[in-house]
């Protein structure tokens, strides 16, 4: 019984190594992509907070997450270049639509571009995705879409190293080899 004492306490500094430096790219599954500032403490109703600051250029926002409430919030480090690849595996992959009324696909659709996951939102892109000579979407579909591949470019860039419009070309390229 000791040594599983002993080991609680490892696991917990192993969770607050996840702390993210100044200048670290991280990922927030309701926002996408954004730069972490640093962290810092604030009173907040008479307790003392750590807080991790993550910028969101896109949305010109500003996010603050208790450091105790990293893991639950879904606030990770950018995936890596493998799930990256996996997620570009998918783009290429053949297009699943189901044939469920669209208020019920928008809505799995939105879920899984909420969730954070780069395969699921490679999932939506591939899924919405139209090749000339297709129907033309619905504005819904389109909103849809440009939101999952605004997520999925904002990842591949920070990942790569590169801007959000040559993410999403190289994204739009693998779409079109598929």
């Amino acid at each position: 019984m000791t040594t599983t004492n002993t080991t609680a306490p490892k696991k917990k500094k192993k969770d607050d190594g996840m702390l993210f430096k100044s200048g670290d790219y991280v990922v927030y599954p309701t926002h996408g992509v954004g730069l972490v500032k640093g962290i810092e403490k604030q009173m907040v109703a008479g307790l003392s907070l750590e807080l991790v600051v993550v910028t969101f250029d896109n949305d010109r926002m500003t996010l603050r997450v208790p450091v105790a409430k990293m893991a639950t919030s879904g606030l990770r480090k950018v995936s890596s270049r493998k799930i990256m690849d996996d997620a570009i595996t998918t783009l290429k992959g053949r297009a699943r639509v189901k044939r469920t009324m669209w208020s019920r696909r928008a809505q799995e659709y939105e879920a899984k571009i909420n969730s954070g996951d780069p395969i699921s939102i490679a999932e939506v892109v591939r899924d919405l995705h139209r090749n000339v000579g297709q129907p033309d979407q619905s504005f819904s579909e389109r909103q849809i879409y440009e939101a999952a591949l605004e997520r999925l470019a904002g990842e591949f860039a920070a990942v790569d190293g590169i801007d959000k419009a040559k993410a999403t070309e190289k994204l739009e390229q693998a779409l079109k080899a598929a």
